[in-house]
C-alpha cells in the first residue's frame, strides 16, 4: 500500500508569503471555495484558511464603490500606479459580474488593469458576484485575507456596480472611497442614495469633463449639510471631514491627492483609535457571514426532510416563523 502523500498546506502558505505568485493564486482559489455550500474541500483546507486569517490583519483595506459606469476600474488602476510610485505593495480584489454560462467572473477588471501584469508588487484577482447582493462576492474577504497575509500593504476591494442601499463594502473596509461620475443630475436625488453616506472619501471621476465641477460642488454642498459621509454615524468617523477629490484617470490629475487622502485617513484611524472600531465591525460581519454559510450548508443537508414542512406551509397548516424555528432546531441538533 502506497504511503499517504504529505500535506502540502503548510508549505503553500509559506511559499505564498515568500512571494511565490503561483502559491498566492492557489490560496486565492481555496479562498473562493473553502466553506462554500458547494465546497468539497476537507478540514485541511479549512485549517489552512484559518491560518491565513490569523496571519492577516496588517494591510490597510480600501473599498472602492459607486454606480455602474462611474469609472471605478480606471480609478483603481490609476490609484494602484500612484501607490506603487510610493513603494507600497498593492493587492486588488475586483468583483466582476458573473458569466451567465460558466458562473465565473467576466474578468473585465483584469483586462482593464493589464498595465500591472509584470509588477511583482501588485496582485490582481477577479471574483464573480455569484449572485451576491451588496456589491461583494461571498469569498471576497477571505481573498483579502490571503493578500494581507502575503504582505501586501494596501488591499483594495473594487465592487461591481451597486445601487441604493447595497453598501456591504462599508462593513468590509477600513477606508471607503465612493466614486461618482459627472452628471449625477438632481443633487437631491443623488443625496438620497445610501451609497453616498458610507464614504470616507468622495471622488468625482472623469474630472476632465465639463460637468465634473458641478458634481464636485453638489457633493461638497451635501457634505456641508452633513448629508454624505460617516460623520456622526457612530462607526468610526468622528473628527474626519470627508474630502471631495476630483480625479481623471486619463490625465492623472487628482490621483496623487487621492492616494494622500487614503494614507491620511488610515493615519487618522490609527491616531484616534477608531481603527479598533472598524476592525470589530469587520469581525462582526465575518462572524455573521460564516454563521450564515454554515446554516446554508445545514439546510442543504436537511433538504430531504423539508418536503413535509414545505407542504404544510403551502397548505397553510403552518406559518413561516414556526416552520423556520423547527428547521433551525433540526439544523442545530447534533448529528
Amino acid at each position: 500500500m502506497a504511503a499517504p502523500k504529505p500535506d502540502p498546506s503548510p508549505d503553500l502558505l509559506a511559499a505564498a508569503q515568500g512571494g511565490d505568485r503561483r502559491a498566492i493564486a492557489k490560496l486565492l482559489s481555496l479562498a473562493e471555495t473553502t466553506g462554500s455550500a458547494a465546497s468539497k474541500s476537507g478540514a485541511t483546507d479549512s485549517d489552512l484558511m484559518a491560518r491565513v486569517y490569523q496571519a492577516a490583519g496588517s494591510a490597510h483595506v480600501v473599498g472602492v464603490t459607486g454606480p455602474p459606469g462611474a469609472g471605478k476600474s480606471s480609478l483603481v488602476n490609476a490609484l494602484v500606479k500612484e501607490l506603487r510610485r510610493q513603494d507600497l505593495t498593492v493587492g486588488v480584489i475586483a468583483i466582476d459580474p458573473s458569466s451567465p454560462f460558466s458562473g465565473g467572473a467576466i474578468l473585465g477588471d483584469r483586462v482593464r488593469m493589464g498595465d500591472h501584469g509584470g509588477d511583482n508588487g501588485v496582485f490582481i484577482r477577479s471574483l464573480a458576484t455569484q449572485g451576491a447582493m451588496g456589491g461583494l462576492a461571498r469569498p471576497a474577504l477571505d481573498s483579502v485575507d490571503v493578500l494581507d497575509a502575503c504582505g501586501f500593504q494596501v488591499v483594495m476591494i473594487e465592487t461591481v456596480g451597486v445601487g441604493q442601499d447595497e453598501v456591504d463594502v462599508a462593513a468590509a473596509a477600513h477606508t471607503v472611497i465612493v466614486a461618482s461620475p459627472p452628471g449625477l443630475g438632481d443633487g437631491v436625488q443623488a443625496m438620497k442614495a445610501g451609497i453616498l453616506e458610507i464614504a470616507d472619501i468622495h471622488v468625482v471621476t472623469k474630472a476632465d469633463r465639463a460637468d465634473a465641477d458641478q458634481t464636485a460642488a453638489d457633493l461638497a454642498g451635501a457634505q456641508d449639510l452633513g448629508l454624505t459621509g460617516r460623520q456622526g454615524r457612530g462607526d468610526g468617523a468622528t473628527g474626519w471631514r470627508v474630502p471631495v477629490i476630483a480625479t481623471s484617470a486619463n490625465t492623472g490629475n487628482g490621483v496623487a491627492d487621492l492616494a494622500q487622502a487614503v494614507r491620511d485617513h488610515g493615519a487618522h484611524l490609527a491616531a484616534s483609535g477608531e481603527d479598533k472600531t472598524r476592525r470589530r465591525r469587520i469581525a462582526l460581519m465575518r462572524l455573521e457571514s460564516a454563521a450564515l454559510d454554515h446554516m446554508r450548508r445545514e439546510f442543504k443537508r436537511l433538504a430531504p426532510e423539508m418536503a413535509d414542512l414545505i407542504d404544510d406551509l403551502a397548505a397553510r397548516r403552518a406559518d413561516p416563523r414556526t416552520a423556520a424555528r423547527l428547521l433551525m432546531e433540526k439544523a442545530l441538533t447534533p448529528r
